[in-house]
């Protein structure tokens, strides 16, 4: 049985337990406001030193600007979390971003990723915003999964963190 809690800032050093390995098959590009598929055929390795202060920054940097993160645990073992981005966005002012999501590869597949994408949603909703945005990963995995998630690709994309990760697929989730 798994526990999921609320993460703290001083929770950062744990990120480094979470296994972000994957072999990614696929990967997805935007042409022209489609999806289009193409062979990968890969190993991405789990964090590496750059990696992984990078991950801890953006985490500190959310939370300690008002973000929420939401952990699960096997134990003491942090297996996956997920973090909802403070800032608003959108011409309305009213989405917010699920700016970190990552699950162990060895949990993967569990409901561990849907259980934190619903708090995060919840809690989306409680501060006011009408949408998740995602900015997810070009992979198949992470763009299946949010699909399945009520995600769907958005032509309204943020500018800001389309300049951070430009092959990012972009969605929309209604809350």
């Amino acid at each position: 049985m798994y526990t999921y809690q609320p993460m703290q800032v001083e929770d950062a050093h744990q990120l480094v337990q979470i296994d972000r390995s994957e072999l990614i098959d696929y990967v997805y590009e935007m042409q022209n406001g489609k999806l289009i598929e193409r062979n990968a055929g890969h190993e991405c390795p789990s964090w590496d030193d750059t990696l992984i202060i990078e991950l801890q920054e953006r985490f500190f940097y959310e939370l300690s600007h008002g973000g929420a993160a939401l952990g699960a645990y096997d134990g003491d073992i942090l297996i996956g979390f997920g973090v909802l981005g403070h800032q608003f966005r959108g011409e309305q002012q009213d989405r917010l971003v699920i700016d970190l999501m990552y699950v162990s590869r060895n949990y993967r597949r569990q409901g561990i990723g849907t259980k934190i994408m619903n708090e995060l949603s919840d809690e989306a909703r409680k501060r006011g915003a009408k949408y998740l945005y995602v900015s997810s990963t070009e992979t198949r995995s992470a763009v299946y999964f949010y699909k399945h998630q009520g995600c769907d690709l958005t032509n309204d994309i943020d500018q800001e963190l389309f300049a951070k990760e430009p092959l990012d697929i972009h969605m929309l989730k209604p809350l």
